[in-house]
């Protein structure tokens, strides 16, 4: 059996809890690895911690501006390259299916480094990934590492019920950010793919703490059940909205969009309820998209949802936007305007989308100042691609 083999048979036997002393076994066995660390991004998307060094024991290391911060934000290995015989230091980005964990840093002698050695650390940084996916139903290991510092039960509970951050798929590629990632409310993002569509709900919540979780795992929950009974989108809303309702009354209500992409064509369903807004960049111009505006979930009981149709086209940039961006004031009391808004979405235009939410929540924080949040902020990107 060839090595990679060896490694690759090494992970899927691990432990859960024992991913990374498995890899680091079987890379210093194998590849004659000086040493081995697995970095893990944290919530805010800011830094990578090593897991090994929990409780953190160990200074983390920035994501823009460090070397596995390269790796990490182009999500292409990078090497470090020594003088004489010192070791070659390589950063392999750690992804599933687009969604980024965080990034494996090895060492090795410069001797034990050739192309098929890259090629295979690549592939074996994939599977560590994966099974990382897999080992977080069984530990909280590697949960843990992601923290800089403590949730509140709300963003614990938010953060749950997301389905990550980031995804691609040959038609398309998604990033989405919340913030603050350490306390957020009830802004929600989720997302479903199968064979012909793609299905997405952006969640703009009402509340704070507790309530605003409860909430919008309400809904959200609702939608999963009605989606995976089969129902149509307008169904899904319709159910989603007598759950809200049949259990607070109309006393809250749940602004969302949800959205249903054919795969093959580019036509899209939408049912605009009471939703974060949606912009489109087209041919390098950003616009905001006017949507058929209807009854927020939960708010009057039975409330009927129609569905709109519009397309997308190759290289269509969508982005959703919540209403913590949008109101947010500088402290000067200057709210975010569309138009610091048009140059922020017009700035970040040539970034994957994986890394445009974080990119213009940075330059929402420049504008804030040194206030502090009162609402969450989320924004949601997606890139068109459609099928040849």
């Amino acid at each position: 059996m060839d090595r990679f083999r060896v490694v690759e048979r090494a992970l899927r036997k691990a432990a859960p809890h024992a991913l990374v002393e498995a890899v680091q076994r079987a890379l210093v066995a194998h590849y004659a690895a000086v040493s081995v660390d697995l970095l893990m991004a944290d919530y805010a998307m800011t830094i990578l911690q090593p897991v090994h060094a929990l409780p953190c024991t160990a200074d983390p290391v920035s994501v823009h501006a460090s070397a596995p911060g390269r790796a990490f934000g182009a999500q292409q290995p990078h090497v470090e390259r020594g003088q004489g015989a010192d070791p070659v230091v390589v950063h392999l980005p750690v992804s599933v299916r687009g969604d980024r964990i965080g990034v494996l840093t090895v060492r090795l002698p410069v001797a034990a480094y050739d192309k098929d050695t890259a090629v295979e650390l690549q592939e074996i940084a994939e599977i560590l990934g994966r099974e990382i996916v897999v080992a977080e139903r069984d530990t909280d290991l590697y949960l843990q590492a992601r923290r800089a510092d403590r949730l509140t039960l709300a963003a614990e509970m938010q953060w749950q019920l997301l389905p990550g951050r980031s995804c691609s798929r040959p038609e398309y590629d998604l990033g989405a950010q919340l913030e603050p990632a350490y306390a957020i409310y009830g802004d929600n993002f989720d997302w479903t793919t199968s064979a012909s569509h793609l299905t997405l709900t952006v969640t703009n919540g009402m509340g704070e703490g507790i309530e605003a979780a409860l909430l919008t795992n309400l809904a959200i929950n609702a939608l999963r059940n009605a989606r995976r009974a089969g129902l149509s989108l307008a169904d899904q809303a319709c159910l989603a909205d007598q759950a809200v309702y049949g259990h607070y009354r109309g006393a809250v209500h749940l602004s969302m969009l949800l959205l249903r992409f054919d795969l093959a064509t580019g036509e899209a369903e939408v049912i605009d309820a009471g939703s974060p807004k949606m912009w489109r960049v087209r041919h390098g111009r950003p616009e905001a998209v006017e949507l058929d505006a209807q009854l927020p979930l939960g708010m009057f009981e039975d409330t009927l949802y129609t569905v709109q149709h519009f397309r997308v086209e190759p290289a269509d940039r969508l982005l959703f936007i919540s209403d913590g961006v949008y109101d947010v004031a500088s402290p000067a009391g200057e709210r975010y305007s569309e138009r610091a808004l048009t140059r922020a979405i017009t700035s970040t235009r040539l970034l994957p989308p994986s890394q445009v939410p974080r990119a213009v929540l940075h330059e929402l924080a420049g504008h804030r100042g040194a206030i502090d949040a009162d609402d969450d902020a989320m924004i949601v990107c997606l890139d068109w691609h459609g099928r040849p």
